[in-house]
């Protein structure tokens, strides 16, 4: 009597007899349905709904962001705030996903811990930590009076550089996860090779390793600068009235003045900005000889 098979072997040998992949039209067309319905309704139907409500005066939100200055300062602000916070984090993360594929066993458990938990610690409660470490009469002011530095406490707080430093610690493990992840697929045997064709340490690393890398570092930049461009808590605590970047005017634009149609108006410049970003990243990458060696 022959034994029962394991799931796992039965579908190893469905795959190797090529009846897996024996789908009619209509049986793919069904599976693949419910995905289709989940991009129509979460992405489409909102995005084709803000575009309309942004139209809904006949353009005249778009001309009136034209002839305003204001409005084109804060998109400015916005992308540079974004870029700063993802140059921020990329140089932050690498050397932690660098050194997190060297540990192992505790060393590394205990460095993949420091990387998740704070994913599941609030936003909003990282951001009221930062006002006790950064206040008037913060732990950093009263360390650096303390040991001599300064005499008054300094104007940490409410500044660009608390927004970029408050983002950059949020964002900082979607930087890390995506580099360690091309980390770890790199062959070490190439490095081996390089070592034994004369190079070292360092020029191993930015011969080899770096160039090989540029995907997870590709994905994390992009991905923390995407997520920057819509930051609305950490701005607003942290940057405190002075600083308004586009997620901070949208808001007021729906809350306080109820101009729908400029918000609307807004958001469409702010995600047409943002994927022309992504896009022409993409395609710089894409040409470099990092990337084409990955391929």
């Amino acid at each position: 009597m022959s034994m029962p098979r394991s799931p796992i072997r039965a579908l190893r040998a469905l795959a190797d007899t090529g009846h897996a992949s024996r789908y009619s039209s209509l049986t793919s067309a069904i599976l693949v349905l419910p995905l289709l319905a989940i991009l129509a309704i979460g992405f489409i139907y909102p995005v084709t709904e803000l575009v309309g409500l942004s139209l809904s005066n006949g353009g005249a939100s778009y001309l009136r962001l034209g002839r305003d200055p204001l409005y084109l300062g804060v998109l400015a602000t916005t992308m540079a705030t974004a870029a700063s916070v993802a140059v921020s984090c990329v140089l932050l993360a690498y050397p932690v996903a660098y050194a997190m594929t060297r540990l192992r066993g505790g060393a590394a458990l205990l460095a993949a811990a420091c990387v998740f938990i704070p994913l599941w610690t609030s936003v909003l409660i990282r951001s009221y930590a930062w006002i006790v470490l950064l206040q008037r009469n913060g732990i950093v002011n009263e360390l650096l009076r303390t040991t001599g530095l300064i005499d008054h406490p300094l104007k940490l707080l409410y500044t660009q550089g608390a927004v970029i430093l408050g983002m950059a610690h949020i964002l900082l493990p979607f930087a890390i996860l995506p580099i360690y992840a091309t980390l770890r697929t790199l062959p070490a045997d190439l490095v081996r090779a390089a070592a034994n064709l004369g190079a070292g340490p360092l020029r191993g690393f930015l011969l080899v390793t770096l160039p090989l890398s540029l995907p997870g570092v590709f994905a994390g930049s992009v991905l923390c600068f995407v997520l920057a461009l819509g930051f609305y808590i950490t701005p607003a605590l942290l940057g405190g009235p002075g600083s308004m970047l586009m997620a901070t005017l949208i808001g007021q634009q729906t809350v306080v003045l109820l101009d729908w149609p400029l918000a609307a108006a807004l958001s469409t410049i702010l995600l047409t900005v943002t994927l022309l970003t992504v896009f022409v990243f993409r395609k710089a990458i894409s040409l470099s000889k990092g990337f084409q060696s990955v391929h």
